[in-house]
């Protein structure tokens, strides 16, 4: 049943969210959730929001209820996208996760940004 629950409908692809930015229709928020300070990060998806996965819970106040969250991490498969998930989804905020994570976004070679160390 596990398994069930992280299929498809809670990914969003690349594509969706890239043409979001693009058309700056700010449906939705990016949050980059890797627990790693600026100067391990050296870069994030162009316009997200530094919001580490360990911090999400006691930050959620942070965030308006009425957007819609694209989580990532490092790579797909790991569980800190997983993590932020379903802290924002038991919060009732509509959000997903980034399928390929930022290794599959910087792999299609999307819009990323420097991070100042």
């Amino acid at each position: 049943m596990f398994g069930y629950i992280l299929q498809s409908p809670l990914y969003i692809d690349h594509h969706t969210v890239l043409a979001d930015m693009q058309n700056a229709t700010g449906k939705y928020v990016v949050l980059d959730v890797r627990n790693a300070p600026a100067q391990v990060k050296k870069d994030q998806i162009k316009g997200a929001i530094a919001m580490p996965a360990k911090d999400l819970a006691t930050r959620i106040g942070e965030l308006d209820p009425a957007k819609t969250y694209v989580v990532y991490d490092w790579t797909g498969g790991t569980t800190l996208g997983k993590t932020a998930l379903l802290v924002l989804l038991s919060a009732g905020f509509e959000a997903y996760e980034l399928a390929g994570a930022l290794e599959g976004w910087k792999g299609m070679q999307l819009p990323v940004e420097t991070l100042a160390d």
